[in-house]
Order: structure tokens, then sequence, then C-alpha cells
């Protein structure tokens, strides 16, 4: 077994072995049950990689891309892994409390069940489609066996863990609920998004995808409990996990995102309502039928947004005033930084989508290539904003992600007036990794740069963790795509694109660009504890997995670089 597994190995997969070897290093004893569960989960997943793709696909996913299994299924956890041993530190020097570090185990735990239960759920499909094909397929047998033993393990592990931060058994068994809960969400939600969205992701992306929204609204639907608690039952019932202290711009950026996911199940709803009794009128015109759906959708866009969101914010997060006058309050605080920042972006975005969107439309320059223009964009925005006004560019990317979302939402659905012509805009800005159905590009390296970001709020003793997305991203990817393309002649393999010039010019330039930004952290106030031998290991892994990777680099690298960083 283990000579077939060493026979299995690729360059993308020796690349994660290293990036959870050196997670592990670093971890203390007190996460020896986590660093268990962690190794278990990336075997398990390896094992499913391998079968998936040696076995003919299942699902329609992302044409030319692997199917990432193992590497969408480690990435989140060791995310929260890396994120838990940071605040170990910090709680070993007495700067956070009892409770953040709980809160934060139990992330870690909800992601490595959510990404359980969906290897679970591929190994049955897998070994249900080669039984159905073959029924004396014993390698079948044996991966039952395996994952079950693995799940076994797993749970075990988890609940030792589990049992050391509860304070009675009671709370022990509503936590392992919650995170059986949290599989079985994980699996419904792989499922509807790799069937809605089909030929749109591997299932690699969308296990990351699925896990991520999972937790994150898992832990809305947990705050939202736990109040209902405090109020109507007894606050005795409420665990620890819930209780942490978040910061407002944090609590309106889930509330925004809580009601754009309300808004699309209250928009389906009426637009059927509405159709069930009076769309049987075939007299009327389609123009008017276009326009009083459009009507329906800004209408009910702006109640959410304006009603129901602020009220889930100010009652369930105990937010003081109404968010959008929080907001107002926040910017007009240094009107004449924050205003001339928001011009400045103003400016670069128009000039660069009109001067881009004209070359998109009639140069012959690869479409891959012109985008990494846009990686050089996001550098010139973000980075000034991430030394010099830090919250207000976690503000900006929570207002862009809902600009997004809301655009691709009017995209997708051809909201009249509208639909059409974001569609045409769009679509110039595409490449293969993109489809007409969805559109994912833009969202993943916004995320990519605001992630890293987000998840450095509160403790943080690494200082260059917050820019692990704009130096990846910007800066590493883009030198490695232009060198590669203009120099690069030897190859890392013989079938894919990416060259050794253009993955050393990446790892170069992030270097060089971490030597110029640590002194000009240390003249704003940060206190340096970044050391050069971690950073350099740091940028190597990233980079070589942004090499050897089919799947969307603009998800994965980021978050690896950020966990990396963190230790």
């Amino acid at each position: 077994m283990v000579t077939s597994l060493l026979s299995a190995m690729n360059g993308e997969r020796a690349v994660v072995f290293f990036f959870v070897f050196r997670l592990f290093y670093s971890l203390p004893l007190s996460l020896l049950p986590h660093a268990f569960s962690l190794s278990l989960l990336s075997v398990f997943s390896l094992i499913v990689e391998i079968r998936a793709d040696c076995s003919i696909s299942l699902f329609k996913t992302r044409p030319g891309a692997s199917s990432g299994i193992m590497l969408g299924a480690i990435t989140l956890p060791t995310v929260m892994l890396s994120k838990l041993i940071q605040l170990s530190r910090a709680f070993s020097l007495q700067q956070i409390e009892i409770g953040e570090h709980e809160h934060m185990a139990m992330q870690f735990w909800a992601a490595s069940a959510c990404c359980y239960g969906v290897l679970v759920f591929l190994s049955v499909v897998m070994w249900c489609a080669a039984y159905n094909k073959n029924p004396h397929f014993s390698c079948s047998v044996w991966d039952a066996k395996f994952s079950l033993s693995c799940v076994i393990l797993y749970s075990v592990v988890c609940c030792i863990s589990l049992a050391t931060i509860s304070q009675t058994g009671f709370n022990t068994t509503l936590k392992l609920l919650w995170l059986l809960c949290h599989g079985f969400a994980a699996v419904k939600l792989i499922l509807h998004l790799l069937n809605t969205f089909p030929y749109c992701a591997s299932i690699g992306e969308a296990l990351l995808l699925t896990s991520g929204l999972v937790l994150y609204f898992g832990d809305m639907l947990a705050c939202t409990i736990s109040k209902v608690c405090r109020l109507l039952i007894s606050p005795e019932l409420v665990s620890i996990r819930y209780g942490i202290k978040r910061s407002e711009i944090g609590i309106i950026i889930q509330g925004v995102l809580l009601g754009l996911l309300i808004f699309s199940v209250v928009f389906k709803f009426v637009v059927h309502l509405w159709e069930y009794f009076w769309g049987a009128d075939n007299s009327e015109s389609r123009k008017n039928k276009e326009i009083r759906r459009s009507l329906i959708f800004f209408t009910s866009l702006g109640f959410i947004m304006i009603v129901v969101a602020p009220s889930w914010m100010m009652t369930v997060l105990d937010f003081d005033v109404h968010p959008i006058l929080w907001i107002f309050q926040f910017v007009f605080s240094e009107p004449f930084k924050r205003l001339s920042l928001c011009i400045y972006w103003s400016g670069l975005i128009y000039i660069s989508v009109l001067r881009f969107y004209n070359i998109s439309k009639n140069s012959k320059i690869e479409r891959i290539l012109l985008r990494k223009y846009y990686h050089l964009l996001a550098v010139s925005m973000f980075l000034p904003a991430l030394i010099y006004q830090p919250k207000f560019l976690d503000l900006a990317f929570g207002a862009a992600l809902a600009v997004f979302l809301v655009l691709e939402i009017i995209r997708v659905w051809r909201i009249w007036p509208l639909g059409q012509l974001v569609h045409q805009f769009m679509s110039a800005f595409t490449d293969h990794r993109d489809s007409d159905l969805l559109i994912v590009s833009h969202f993943s390296l916004l995320l990519g740069c605001a992630l890293p970001i987000w998840m450095s709020s509160g403790f943080n003793d690494r200082p260059l963790t917050p820019f692990a997305g704009i130096l990846s991203l910007g800066i590493g990817d883009t030198m490695a795509s232009m060198v590669g393309h203009k120099y690069g002649v030897l190859r890392w393999s013989k079938t894919g694109k990416k060259t050794i010039e253009g993955t050393a010019a990446g790892i170069v330039s992030v270097l060089a660009a971490c030597s110029v930004l640590l002194p000009l952290l240390a003249s704003t106030g940060y206190i340096l504890t970044q050391h050069w031998f971690p950073l350099l290991i740091a940028v190597t892994t990233s980079g070589l997995l942004e090499a050897y990777t089919a799947q969307l680099d603009n998800a994965f690298i980021p978050l690896i670089f950020y966990s990396l960083l963190c230790l």
C-alpha cells in the first residue's frame, strides 16, 4: 500500500505533504490531537484523490483540472490550525482569553468535520460505482474499511479533545452533534454546487468553497442560537464557543452576506409565487414581465439589506446603532484620509478598467497574461491602504464583495436592464477557468487578498500575515506569469505550462518585496517578529505549489501562504 501511494505522488501532492509537515514542526504539544486528526485527513484525502483520478468522473467538474481533493480537503483545516498555533502563543503570554482559543479550536474541528464528511461521501459514491461495475472489486472494499477506520479514529480523537475543553458531558455531546451537522451540511452543499454549476469548479475547489461557507454561516447560526438561548431560555445553555468579541466591521460583513443569502431565497420564492398566481396571463409582453421581475428584485434587495440584515446585527450581535449610520460615522471620523483613499481607488479602477477593457476586446494578448495587470492593480490599491488604513480596507473589502455578489446575481439571473450589460462586460475578462454560467476569477482575486487581512484581525504577532494575499497574488503570481511567458524555457512537467524560470522569478520577487516591506512596517510602529528562514520556506512552498497545482491558484495560494506565515 505504501509503495502504491509513493508511486502516485506528484508535485502537487509532495508540496502539500511538505506543507503539512512544516505545520507539524511548529506545533505545541497541547495540539497533538489536532495534528493527529490532520494527518489522518491528509492520508484519507490522498487515498480518495487517487481513487477519483483513476475512476471515471462522477461529477461534471471543470475541464482540464485534476480533482484537487487533497489540496481542497487540507487547506481550511490547516488555516484554522495555524491560527490556533498563533493563539496558543498568545495564550501562553496571557494576551488573549481562553474563550478565544477554544473558539478557534472548535473552528478547526468544524472545518475538519466538513472535509471528513465530504470525503466519506465521495468514498461511498466511488465504492458504489466500482461495486456496481464489478462486485468482486476488492480494492473498493479496502477503501470502505479504510474510510471507516479514519472516521472512527477522527471521532475518538475529537471526543477526547472536546472533552478537555467542555465543562460537562452534555456540552461535549452538543458540540459533537454540531460537528455532525457541519459534515451533513457540507455534503448537501457540495452536491448542490456541483449539480447547479456544472463544469465550473474541480472537486477540490468546490470542497474549499463548501467548507468555508458551512464554517462561516454555521458560526452565524451559532451566534443566533446562543442569543435566542440568552433571551428565551437560560444563559447557562450558551456555549463559550460563541462568546468571543467581534469587531463592528466583522459584524457588518457577516450581516451583509447573511442578507444576500436571505435575499436569494426570498426573491426566488416571491417570483415563483407571483408566476403561480399571475403568471398565466399570456397577453402580457415579455418586456413587462422583465420590468416586473426587476422591480421585485431591487425592492426585495433594498428591504432586506436596509431592514432585515441590520435588524439581525442589532438584535443578535448587539450592534448599538444602525449599521449604515455607523458606516458614515466611521468614514467621516477621518474624512480626509478615507475619502482621499476612495477617490484614489475610484480613479485607478476607472482608468484601468477602461484601458484594459478596450485592450481585451481588440488585442491578441493572451487573456491570462492581460489579467495579471489586475493583480498589479490590486497591489497598488490595497498595499498603501493596508499599511496606513487597515480598518477602512477591511470595510472596503466587504463592500466590494457585496457589490461583486449582487452584480453576479444580476448577471446570472439576467435582471433587466443591467443583466445583459454586466454579462458582456464581465465576459471580456474571463479565461479558461470561467464559464458563462459562473464567473469566479474576480471573486477569487478579491477574496485571495481579503481573507488573510480579515483573519489577521485580533492578536497577530506575525506582521506579514495580512499581506499574504497581496504578496502571493499581486507580486509573486504576476511575476511568475510574466517572466515565465516571456523567458520561460524549462517546464516543470511535460504537459503543464508553468516554467522553472517563472517560479524562480515569483519567489525572488516576493522575497524582495518582503525585504522592502518589513523596514517600512517597522517605521510605522509594527513590532517585527518575522524570521527570514521560515519566511524563505513559506515563500518557496507557496511558489512551488503555484507551479504544480492545476487548481484555482487565487483561492489556494494565499491561504497556504498565510498559514505558513503564522508559524
